[in-house]
């Protein structure tokens, strides 16, 4: 029997193929799960080859490194991968069509949700800012978006909940979250739309957006895969500089010395790694390991957490692009509003958390 149009079957070719997408899909992530089992056992053996004394600061840090550089990297294929099919059905344009017209409350909310799952850095995320404006998306709402995109992205939270557990994830999820949210309204109650550069408020309203063609189900994989291949590409040395410096604090800081300086009852520390943060740029996947060393060492979460969205929301990059958008007078204030936020989270979770 010939296939057709009218009577809406598919060759069977197409059928095999995404049955053979899928399956292959499956088989990856039980092979996955198996490495990712079998994890500690290697560093252990590997560890025990290598001629270094059994007990020790450098073998603490060697085994730390052996342990979470595989782990970190399994954690981020796995996640980025996933999130690359979610990202499938949140392009760009359908981004800013889902904000534009939202009224402020509602919108921020909105905002602040999608740029948890659009793929979208500090760096790349200016654009964007620029064509929300342009869409006629309000200041606030866009700048709810800016705040939420690069801070709470899938691999933050994946590689949190992998490493140090789900209540520091989700603890996470939700002050970040609140911290994009509260900016965004407060920046939009203040109608600073005459702090953008004179080119964005002339920028004119974009086009009507059309319907991208309908993916399916092997192009979505694809996309995961694309996902993973572009993020771990650009992300790796950073992956291998953080697990490096959490390794050193791992196995050569004393843990007295770090819990005096980043514990709840030192005042001053949080807003010392907000102001160290900012210049030290990095993204989620090479911080995060350097916070489960810090936290392991008995700093305190909520001044951990704090240096954690400094490095990734405030970062100096960020600020400098943000600066071909933004006059001067707004992109301080956007600075200190967010600045603020993280402050509030860090005395709060140490006021709340031991």
């Amino acid at each position: 029997m010939k296939c057709c149009a009218e009577c809406g079957c598919k060759p069977k070719a197409a059928s095999r193929n995404t049955t053979l997408w899928i399956g292959g899909t499956i088989f990856g992530l039980i092979v996955w799960t198996a490495v990712y089992s079998q994890l500690l056992p290697f560093a252990e053996w590997a560890v025990s080859v290598l001629p270094i004394p059994v007990s020790g600061k450098l073998h603490e840090a060697v085994l730390f490194f052996l342990y979470d550089t595989p782990k970190v990297f399994l954690l981020l294929t796995l996640v980025v991968f996933l999130m690359g099919i979610v990202r499938s059905f949140f392009s760009p344009e359908r981004t800013r069509a889902l904000l534009a017209g939202n009224r402020e409350g509602l919108g921020n909310v909105a905002a602040a949700l999608l740029g948890v799952v659009t793929p979208f850095c500090s760096c790349s995320a200016v654009p964007l800012f620029i064509g929300f404006l342009s869409a006629g998306v309000p200041l606030g709402i866009t700048f709810s978006f800016l705040i939420s995109a690069p801070m709470i992205n899938e691999v933050a939270l994946g590689l949190l909940f992998g490493l140090v557990g789900w209540k520091v994830a989700l603890a996470y999820l939700v002050l970040g979250l609140g911290i994009a949210i509260a900016s965004g309204l407060v920046l939009g109650r203040m109608h600073l739309e005459n702090g953008l550069e004179d080119w964005v408020r002339k920028t004119q309203v974009a086009p009507p957006l059309q319907d991208g063609a309908k993916m399916t189900a092997i192009d979505r994989i694809e996309a995961g895969v694309d996902a993973v291949q572009d993020i771990i590409g650009k992300v790796w040395p950073w992956m291998i500089a953080g697990i490096g410096i959490g390794a050193f604090i791992h196995g050569y800081v004393p843990s007295e010395l770090l819990g005096s300086l980043m514990s709840k009852d030192t005042w001053w520390s949080v807003p010392a790694v907000v102001a160290l943060g900012v210049p030290m740029y990095s993204n989620a996947a090479g911080i995060i390991p350097v916070a489960e060393a810090l936290l392991e060492k008995g700093a305190a979460l909520g001044t951990v957490l704090a240096f954690m969205m400094a490095v990734i929301a405030l970062s100096l990059p960020e600020m400098i692009i943000l600066r071909k958008v933004l006059k001067p007078q707004l992109l301080a204030v956007f600075f200190g509003i967010v600045a603020v936020g993280i402050l509030i989270v860090g005395y709060l979770f140490n006021a709340l958390f031991t």
